[in-house]
């Protein structure tokens, strides 16, 4: 049991370990990088020269490879971050150290810059890879630079660096066995920038105007300013011309969507109520079916009626039995209603009795035939 806890403990160390060197790093990553200090790297480890195959292979923590790359670094982009990234992983234990070269040689050898020494400085500080800044960097590396900073190898890109006089500032660094190559990256530089400004002044100009630069900062003058705010004033109606038409555009798109969507839902509609109809009301429709279907519930309910007259009441039948009687009974028999409802004849009236039989026998004369 013992030994199976001290084999926990050991493990739970060991897992500690690699955390606490990340939390080291970390603390190391919360801070700029160190200056270089005027007299040099005081470290008491004895910094023998190493090869570039014993550095590769691998060098004791406490003796790390000492790497050191130098530059302008004006207007600090991508490609000095990814050149000094490749100085830093050049060896498995590398410590970096980043040489800046000062206002007054840079202007000297290679021109006005648009960084002051200070910002360069400030800004090789806050790169990940850079461990060490040394402030005014010689232009040519000596001999008694490199001892005096201890410097294992120089990492530069390998094209011939001419300046100075010299064909390759780097050459003699290159005999001694010391140089080791980074790659440039294409496509971006600090000339490059500085050409894209010089290019498109103007555009540059007037988006400093328009953030509330004044013409003097600016160094613009008077007729410049204000050409520069009239571009300003036409580019803003012509983004919002523009600005209107992409939403006229997009507004006719969505009435058009919505049309023909309403008149597909409408032709849709219209076919089905069409459908419906001819089902409902077709020749073969439901509503014909249930006509017939009441028709025939109404003829089982109440079937036809018989006929009024009854045979022996039909005119013909009359007429058959009539021929052997009176007139006069003939004529109390089809109108007996008549017979009763009129006044008794009197016999101071004469001819309306006539009248009255004369009526009878034409009518008996109509049923006879």
């Amino acid at each position: 049991m013992a030994g199976k806890r001290r084999g926990r403990s050991s493990n739970v160390q060991q897992q500690r370990a690699p955390q606490r060197k990340r939390g080291g790093c970390r603390r190391a990553l919360r801070e700029p990088a160190a200056f270089a200090k005027s007299t040099g790297c005081e470290s008491e480890v004895s910094y023998e020269k190493l090869t570039i195959e014993e550095a590769r292979r691998g060098t004791p923590a406490h003796r790390p490879v000492r790497v050191y790359a130098d530059g302008i670094f004006d207007l600090f982009h991508s490609g000095h971050a990814r050149a000094l990234m490749q100085a830093k992983n050049v060896f498995p234990n590398t410590q970096l150290i980043v040489g800046v070269c000062s206002d007054e040689l840079t202007h000297k050898f290679k021109g006005y810059t648009v960084m002051t020494e200070d910002e360069r400085y400030d800004a090789l500080r806050h790169c990940r890879y850079v461990d060490e800044v040394v402030r005014d960097a010689p232009w040519t590396l000596s001999k008694e630079f490199l001892t005096k900073h201890k410097i294992d190898f120089v990492a530069h890109d390998d094209i011939p660096y001419t300046s100075a006089g010299s064909e390759d500032v780097y050459k003699h660094i290159k005999e001694a066995g010391m140089f080791v190559a980074t790659k440039r990256t294409e496509g971006i530089s600090t000339s490059d920038l500085i050409t894209r400004i010089v290019r498109d002044y103007d555009i540059y100009v007037r988006r400093n105007l328009q953030r509330g630069y004044t013409a003097r900062e600016l160094n613009v003058g008077f007729i410049n300013e204000k050409k520069y705010r009239l571009q300003n004033q036409v580019d803003k109606m012509k983004e919002t011309v523009r600005t209107v038409e992409e939403k006229s555009k997009h507004f006719v798109y969505r009435v058009e969507e919505k049309s023909q969507d309403l008149i597909h839902k409408w032709e849709e509609k219209s076919r089905e109520f069409i459908g419906n109809f001819l089902e409902l009301f077709g020749p073969d429709g439901a509503w014909n079916a249930i006509q017939e279907r009441s028709g025939r519930m109404l003829q089982a309910l109440s079937p036809y009626s018989s006929p009024r007259g009854s045979p022996s009441s039909s005119p013909t039948r009359r007429g058959s039995v009539s021929s052997d009687s009176p007139p006069s009974s003939i004529s109390t028999s089809v109108s007996p209603s008549r017979s009763s409802v009129s006044p008794p004849s009197s016999p101071s009236s004469p001819k309306k009795g006539k009248r009255s039989s004369f009526k009878a026998s034409s009518r008996y004369g109509r049923y006879s035939q």
